[in-house]
């Protein structure tokens, strides 16, 4: 269940009053969940400028590459949560998102899609496999997610992945606009885009059903809330590492050397 106890944003009755708040409607809590879509990474300014045409090609393959690692994490993310999770019925459920990025009969999968991707705007498979391009900011900030869902409750595992709330209209809006402005990028590589669409949908209800039936105290509807800023706050820091190395030429040691130094990862 939902840990209010060591939530600092848990809303907990106040001592003028001593009465406990009440909880939001479904209504009402499903919209203050949708709200934090002010704070989507869509509306980064790196993601802005990928969509208005502004991004050069190295930005567009520094973030290629960078959210490959995001990618190859899910489905370990999705893994950890398994593991945590006692509930038979939602196991069924919650393991066709493995199967949608590692890939099963009939499908490649999520992943490979990425790899066609990276092709597509010049990334070479291996390139992309061996992370040399994996900034730390966003290395750290996967890792942060990935360790958050293995430590947690497979219900608020499952809370944290409600920012596919709002990816629909980030790959709409890429089928929309990479095709006008990057003329270069083959046409082949959007497959990822398009692929996400139906599956994100999907994926959403059930998260949403999940916080919907565990969040019934005002308490853990602010943790819930809590937790989907959290993820908000890892995909805006990726960016933010992409725009000092990409937009304004500050990757990591760049004072030092022009070499990519920063690590690929601890075992």
């Amino acid at each position: 269940m939902l840990n209010t106890r060591t939530d600092p944003c848990a809303t907990r009755a106040g001592p003028e009053t001593g009465v406990a708040r009440s909880p939001l409607s479904a209504d009402d809590f499903r919209a203050a969940l949708m709200a934090k879509g002010d704070y989507y990474h869509i509306h980064h300014p790196y993601q802005v400028d990928m969509a208005a045409g502004r991004a050069t090609p190295e930005q567009i393959r520094g973030w290629v590459a960078n959210r490959f690692y995001y990618q190859v994490m899910i489905p370990q993310k999705d893994a950890a949560l398994l593991a945590n999770c006692h509930d038979a019925p939602t196991r069924r459920r919650w393991i066709q998102r493995l199967l949608d990025h590692d890939g099963h009969a009939g499908d490649d999968g999520g992943i490979e899609a990425w790899l066609a991707l990276g092709e597509a705007v010049g990334l070479s498979r291996e390139a992309l496999w061996s992370q040399e391009h994996v900034l730390p900011g966003v290395r750290f900030a996967v890792d942060a997610y990935v360790n958050f869902v293995r430590r947690a409750s497979w219900e608020e595992a499952a809370i944290s992945s409600l920012t596919e709330l709002f990816a629909p209209q980030a790959h709409q809006s890429r089928l929309d606009t990479w095709p006008q402005h990057y003329p270069w990028i083959d046409a082949s590589g959007y497959g990822y885009f398009r692929k996400r669409l139906k599956e994100a949908r999907r994926d959403v209800e059930h998260g949403l059903e999940v916080a919907l039936a565990v969040c019934d105290t005002a308490e853990r509807q602010q943790r819930a809330l809590g937790i989907l800023q959290f993820k908000l706050d890892v995909l805006w820091s990726m960016l933010d590492a992409m725009t000092l190395a990409y937009q304004l030429g500050r990757p990591p040691y760049h004072s030092v050397t022009d070499r990519r130094v920063y690590h690929r990862g601890l075992s």
